[in-house]
């Protein structure tokens, strides 16, 4: 049984690179690196309520094939602000995948880039996590 997200896995010829944008676009430092932060080829950041695990692995680990196009399940993270994420992860030099798309009328509300590393980053608009969010703090 599924009982949440607990890491998610992006590769990355450049994990060094990879960690950097990423620490950019979320403003926070990996608090890991294997075997070293000069050096990386795993790089890890806790992030969003239930700091989630992001980690970033060198390609020349990945299981399948890595550098051919956008690759991977579209994860979609919660943002509080759709438009303005969607335009940062542009300006930082993400291509669009998907344009917003408004699932009816409840408010759920999804996007998706491709990172300059080939990863699909999913982001979202999704009351039922912040009815969670609320629902966990009391």
């Amino acid at each position: 049984m599924l009982r949440g997200m607990a890491t998610v896995s992006f590769y990355a010829d450049d994990v060094r690179a990879a960690r950097d944008w990423y620490a950019n676009f979320l403003d926070t430092e990996a608090y890991y690196a294997m075997p070293s932060q000069e050096a990386p080829s795993y790089v890890e950041f806790r992030i969003g309520d239930f700091q989630a695990e992001l980690g970033i692995i060198d390609a020349k680990f990945a299981p399948h094939r890595v550098g051919d196009g956008p690759a991977g399940a579209i994860l979609n993270w919660h943002v509080d602000d759709l438009e303005k994420t969607l335009d940062r992860l542009l300006e930082l030099g993400a291509t669009l995948n998907q344009g917003i798309v408004d699932h009816g009328d409840s408010g759920f509300r999804t996007a998706s880039v491709t990172d300059p590393f080939g990863n699909l980053l999913g982001i979202m608009t999704n009351p039922h996590y912040l009815d969670i969010v609320a629902a966990v703090r009391g």
